[in-house]
C-alpha cells in the first residue's frame, strides 16, 4: 500500500483529502497542530485502520519514520478571521512549513502537492483569472500575510522542482464549501448559514455586488486527486466558474434556510477582492476535470451538516487555540 502524508489533516479540506485516500486504499499519516483544525475530524478519520495521526506544527522540523510516497501540504489558516488573528503563524506555515515539507519530499523521493489559493491573484484586474495572471496583491495590507505566504510557497515549490528535481504539484483553490467547515471561520457561506440558524440578520460587507464562485468540496477533492497523479508541475486552478453576486447568494441562503431575516450592509474590508472566478480551461484540458455538483445540491448537503451541530458549536465565536499561539 502506498503511504500519504497530509498536513492540515484536522481541517476542513485536509480531513476530506485524508478520507478520499483512505477510501482509495492508501495508508494515510495525518499531521496537524489544531490551531484551526478540529479533533472531531481526526476522530472520524481514526475509525479507519489505515489512518495514523501526529500532532505537530509543520513550521518546526519534521521527522517521519518509514517511506512516504506522496505529501499533500494543506496546513494553513485559510480565512481572514484566522490569519488576521494569527498573522505570524500564517506566514510561518506558508514559508518554513513549506520548506520543511519540500525537504522531506526530497529526502523521501515523494511527490508533493501544495495547496495554494485564488488569493494569489489578490483583487484581480483580469476576469476570470487564468494561471498566467500574476495578480494584484498588496503585500503589506491586512490580507498580505496569507496572500504572500501562498505566493512564496509557490515560488519555493517551483525552486525545489527546478533545482532539486522534486516532483511537485500546485493547486490554486477557489472558494470551496461543504460539511466540516467551521461556522465561525469568517467566510461568507458559513457566516450566512450560521446567522440564519441563530436568527440573526445576514451581514454583507460592501454593496453586495462583489462576486464569488463556490465549488463543492467533493468536486475539489476529485480535481486535487487527478492533479496529484498527473505529471503537471505548474499551478492549476481548481474551482467552480459559476459566478454569483453576494447579494444573490444571500437571497439563496434565506430561501434555503426558510428564514425571514433582513440583509444588512457594513463597510467592505480593505483589499477584499471584488471579483473572483476561476478559468478552469487548463484543468479541463490536462486533467479532464470540471465540477459536477450544482450549487443547489451542495448547499443543501452543507446546510444539513450545519443543522446537525450542537448549540454550543452554533454559538461558538472563537477558536480555542488562537490565544496559545499569540506569543510566537
Amino acid at each position: 500500500m502506498k503511504r500519504v502524508l497530509v498536513t492540515g489533516a484536522a481541517g476542513f479540506l485536509g480531513s476530506h483529502i485524508c478520507e478520499r485516500f483512505l477510501n482509495e486504499n492508501f495508508k494515510v499519516l495525518g499531521m496537524d497542530n489544531f490551531i484551526t483544525g478540529s479533533t472531531n475530524n481526526v476522530a472520524i478519520l481514526s475509525k479507519h485502520q489505515n489512518f495514523e495521526f501526529i500532532e505537530h506544527d509543520v513550521s518546526n522540523f519534521i521527522k517521519v519514520e518509514g517511506e512516504i510516497d506522496y505529501i499533500l501540504h494543506f496546513a494553513s489558516p485559510a480565512s481572514p478571521i484566522d490569519y488576521l488573528k494569527i498573522p505570524i503563524q500564517t506566514l510561518k506555515v506558508g514559508s518554513l512549513g513549506t520548506h520543511n515539507l519540500l525537504g522531506l519530499a526530497k529526502a523521501k523521493k515523494a511527490v508533493i502537492l501544495v495547496a495554494s489559493t485564488s488569493e494569489v491573484y489578490g483583487d484581480p484586474l483580469v476576469h476570470p483569472q487564468k494561471e498566467n495572471y500574476f495578480g494584484n496583491v498588496n503585500p503589506i495590507g491586512p490580507r498580505g500575510v496569507y496572500d504572500e505566504a501562498k505566493r512564496f510557497q509557490e515560488a519555493m515549490t517551483m525552486a525545489y522542482h527546478t533545482f532539486h528535481g522534486v516532483e511537485t504539484r500546485i493547486v490554486r483553490i477557489f472558494n470551496t464549501y461543504g460539511p466540516r467547515m467551521r461556522l465561525n471561520d469568517g467566510r461568507v457561506l458559513p457566516a450566512f448559514i450560521g446567522q440564519a440558524l441563530r436568527g440573526e440578520d445576514l451581514t454583507i460587507f460592501g454593496d453586495g455586488m462583489q462576486t464569488r464562485s463556490f465549488c463543492y468540496v467533493d468536486d475539489l477533492i476529485n480535481g486535487i486527486f487527478k492533479l496529484l497523479f498527473s505529471n503537471y508541475n505548474f499551478p492549476v486552478n481548481i474551482g467552480n466558474p459559476n459566478e454569483i453576486t453576494i447579494n444573490d447568494f444571500a437571497k439563496e441562503i434565506l430561501k434555503l434556510t426558510k428564514s425571514d431575516q433582513k440583509i444588512i450592509y457594513k463597510p467592505l474590508p480593505e483589499n477584499d477582492p471584488l471579483k473572483r472566478k476561476p478559468d478552469i480551461e487548463l484543468a479541463n484540458t490536462i486533467l479532464n476535470w470540471k465540477p459536477k455538483i450544482h450549487r443547489e445540491e451542495g448547499l443543501k448537503l452543507t446546510y444539513d451538516y450545519f443543522c446537525s451541530l450542537s448549540k454550543e458549536q452554533l454559538y461558538k465565536k472563537d477558536h480555542q487555540n488562537f490565544k496559545s499561539y499569540n506569543k510566537f
